[in-house]
């Protein structure tokens, strides 16, 4: 049977995310987009998501759209109140197709698992690496995430890198483990050429929410070791939310020890106003680290850099080597190396022709993934895990 004719005359899909828009960051762009490519397919999928601002109007999606009376965070009493959603609509939902795409209701599942009423028809998860770790810390915890595993239908993760920690830490999920890589977004699948340089100045870009794990302080000191007739030829532009107390006052700080290079914070921008940082860029770094049971499961912002032209410098940990090639569409640095991550910047910094072939490496790259193929992997029975 083909996957429409499947799709047209299968049971409804529920898929239930605390992280949708107008939430940023690369779970919810994953829950956004899976969900669109789900619809297009001709699946009967509804989104039931955190409660969100009247001002957050985005109407175009193809599927339907219910929010849910609570904030989406992983506290306590969100977990509840998600529990008693899923409990009251549990008849709607038993004979549906539960997709969990992100750990907040996992954690819920996790505790609903032992009420054989609520159980659905299909349940289907997927984890995008931290939360493996944070699972497995407890033996409670262990334990429940054990079990939700057993009785998932189907399990998903976007990089081998991840599906090896899953499988080390949960080996019961072999055999119903698949890859759904991540892809570009949407408005991302086609971008025009990158405009003509109209200043001298080179621009590194680093685009993700201001948090230890994600290496913006690995990479401002790395540019303020190089020469300072380098540095006076550098910008060094921050993009993002701050999502842990007093990072971004540090990063402002370290950015005053080296006076002649320019740094700029631009908070949160709104997906109009970043395609422009992105055309206006010279070279994308973000040295992600890992960061306590915080890592870098993918890194869909890395397929975003490369398909606007940008070659990369990122730190070669988690699932970073299955975003960025080393040599085709960046440079992959260790960590805790600050001086081949300095040589790294300094080399494209000088290398006009090597910074444009990695640009266009990284185009070709950067499409090779398709969410129609994801979502047809996570919801076509023919799919088969290795």
């Amino acid at each position: 049977m083909s996957v429409t004719s499947f799709a047209a005359s299968s049971p409804p899909i529920f898929l239930i995310t605390h992280e949708f828009y107008p939430v940023r960051g690369g779970i919810a762009t994953f829950t956004e987009e899976i969900a669109r490519a789900t619809a297009n397919l001709g699946f009967h999928i509804e989104v039931w998501a955190q409660s969100a601002p009247l001002t957050a109007r985005k109407t175009d999606w193809p599927f339907r759209l219910r929010r849910m009376p609570l904030k989406g965070s992983h506290g306590f009493m969100c977990q509840v109140r998600l529990a008693g959603q899923l409990i009251r609509h549990r008849r709607q939902l038993r004979h549906a197709t539960v997709y969990l795409p992100e750990p907040g209701p996992i954690m819920t599942m996790m505790l609903l698992q032992f009420i054989p009423a609520f159980r659905p028809q299909r349940l289907i998860l997927t984890f995008h690496g931290s939360e493996i770790l944070k699972f497995a810390q407890t033996l409670l915890n262990r334990w429940l995430a054990r079990r939700l595993i057993g009785r998932a239908t189907r399990i998903s993760t976007l990089s081998h890198y991840t599906q090896k920690l899953l499988l080390t830490h949960f080996p019961g999920a072999a055999g119903k483990t698949l890859l759904t890589p991540g892809a570009l977004r949407t408005d991302f699948a086609v971008v025009p050429p990158r405009p003509a340089k109209l200043k001298d100045k080179i621009i590194v870009l680093t685009v993700g929410r201001l948090h230890p794990r994600k290496g913006q302080i690995h990479t401002l000191k790395a540019l303020q070791t190089l020469a300072p007739e380098v540095r006076s030829r550098l910008e060094y532009w921050i993009v993002g939310r701050q999502s842990k107390a007093n990072y971004e006052q540090t990063l402002r700080a370290e950015a005053t020890a080296q006076p002649d290079l320019t740094v700029r914070f631009f908070g949160d921008l709104a997906d109009n106003e970043l395609a422009d940082i992105y055309a206006r860029a010279d070279i994308f770094a973000m040295t992600s680290v890992d960061h306590g049971r915080s890592l870098e499961g993918f890194g869909l912002v890395y397929l975003e850099a490369s398909s606007h032209g940008l070659p990369i410098v990122a730190h070669n940990v988690g699932g970073v080597p299955e975003t960025v090639i080393d040599g085709v569409t960046g440079l992959l640095v260790p960590p805790d190396r600050p001086a081949q991550l300095a040589a790294a910047f300094e080399r494209l910094i000088f290398d006009d022709k090597l910074r444009r072939q990695l640009g266009d490496g990284g185009r070709v790259w950067a499409a090779r993934n398709c969410w129609k193929n994801s979502a047809t992997t996570l919801f076509n029975p023919a799919a088969t895990a290795p």
